[in-house]
């Protein structure tokens, strides 16, 4: 009996032990763990430190960096050109040589042409940064041409798609303008002359020429040549990051147009008010972008309104489901709304709704229904510019296809 009750209390001794023993084991083993995963980590980094090496992009990301320095940046001095004379002229050919002549300021000699032969020449003058960086100077000279300009008559319900008839105009011109923001952003001020020749012809293409459905005592200002001198003063508010691309921000202004016929015979004055704003969702992954214009035209005292120079909407930067110069009057009204959603760095997709009207006097503006659209847009774009826009918009005219080389608004 002693013999097991002294192994019984070796047996419960030796327990005891084991039990004091075990916490300095662990604590050793954890003491000795931290130091074993500072060293295994610092041999990773090591030898991920042997195997660094620049980012290289792939080839397709290397075609876009190089397609977005030549079309977006305007770092090149030989570069594509896709404005057309005048709207309605369709797709548009034409390049551009650039040359600065100082640090900032650089002339730009550029052309275009289109398949219905609408022909543009023109140079143009930009200094950037006049006035310690608040001032823009831009000036323009040059020669267009248009072939085939579209009207469909004046008003807005009494007129049809069917009664197009076409127009053609020869205009040199040359023009200054000068932007000042006394502080940089949002307060704008902009003013600027222009001089020109509407040399108001016969029109080619499929439609009638005007001359063939109207006479000089139906349609004010047919086969005239008016010159006109042409001021103008703005006030604005901006606040946008840029006028030819911006996720955020607005535009407000007033500006005050006047035309002076030489001749005395179709001056008159234009006064346009318009609203843009974007309002950024979601960090500005989508943007939901609104814009409003009304112009409002009355005729100098004994004088009339050309029927070439009365406000207009129809085409790729109003009623894009409608026909270029679609509705003139002496008034108009634009209202438009785009559901604006960021693809990638340089594409962007939108939803649109377009509605305007117009009308002899400005009351009637509101009175009937708005003529109106529907659409889907895309736009290549760099951070400041919109090289590139083709839509698709439905009216209840048909289906319409845009390209344009500038923002919608």
């Amino acid at each position: 009996m002693c013999i097991i009750h002294r192994s019984r209390a070796l047996i419960a001794g030796a327990a005891m032990a084991a039990a004091l023993m075990s916490p300095s084991l662990t604590s050793a083993q954890d003491a000795a763990t931290p130091s074993s995963r500072t060293a295994l980590i610092e041999e990773t980094q090591a030898k991920k430190a042997t195997q660094l090496h620049p980012f290289e992009p792939g080839k397709a990301e290397r075609l876009i960096n190089r397609a977005e320095a030549v079309f977006l940046t305007g770092n090149v001095r030989v570069h594509p050109f896709f404005e057309s004379a005048y709207a309605g002229g369709g797709f548009t050919l034409g390049a551009g040589y650039m040359q600065h002549v100082s640090a900032y300021n650089l002339v730009d000699f550029r052309g275009s042409i289109t398949f219905s032969g609408y022909k543009r020449i023109e140079a143009m003058f930009l200094a950037p940064r006049l006035f310690d960086r608040r001032g823009v100077l831009t000036a323009f000279g040059g020669w267009r041409e248009a072939t085939q300009v579209g009207f469909y008559g004046i008003g807005t319900a009494n007129t049809s798609k069917d009664d197009r008839a076409n127009y053609a105009f020869k205009q040199p011109y040359a023009s200054a303008l000068l932007e000042y923001r006394p502080t940089r952003r949002y307060l704008l001020l902009r003013g600027g002359v222009e001089v020109s020749t509407w040399d108001q012809g016969p029109g080619s293409g499929a439609a009638p020429s005007v001359d063939e459905v109207y006479t000089p005592e139906t349609l004010s200002g047919l086969g005239a040549s008016p010159t006109y001198v042409h001021p103008e003063v703005a006030i604005g508010f901006d606040s946008r990051t840029s006028p030819g691309y911006t996720r955020s921000g607005g535009l407000y202004t007033v500006t005050f147009n006047q035309f002076h016929d030489t001749d005395g015979r179709f001056g008159f004055q234009r006064t346009d008010y318009e609203a843009i704003q974007h309002i950024p969702i979601l960090r500005d992954t989508w943007v939901l972008a609104l814009h409003g214009r009304v112009e409002v035209a009355d005729a100098s005292e004994g004088q009339a309104i050309p029927f070439f120079m009365l406000p207009a909407l129809g085409g790729g930067s109003s009623l894009r489901g409608f026909p270029s110069w679609r509705f003139r009057d002496r008034n108009s009204l634009l209202v438009q709304a785009e559901w604006r959603v960021l693809v990638n760095r340089f594409l962007d997709m939108a939803l649109f709704y377009d509605a305007g009207r117009v009308a002899a006097e400005t009351g009637d503006l509101t009175d009937a229904p708005l003529k109106s659209d529907y659409g889907l847009g895309f736009r290549v774009h760099g951070p400041l510019a919109t090289p590139l826009r083709i839509e698709l918009a439905k009216s209840n005219e048909g289906l319409a296809i845009v390209f344009s080389a500038k923002a919608p608004f």
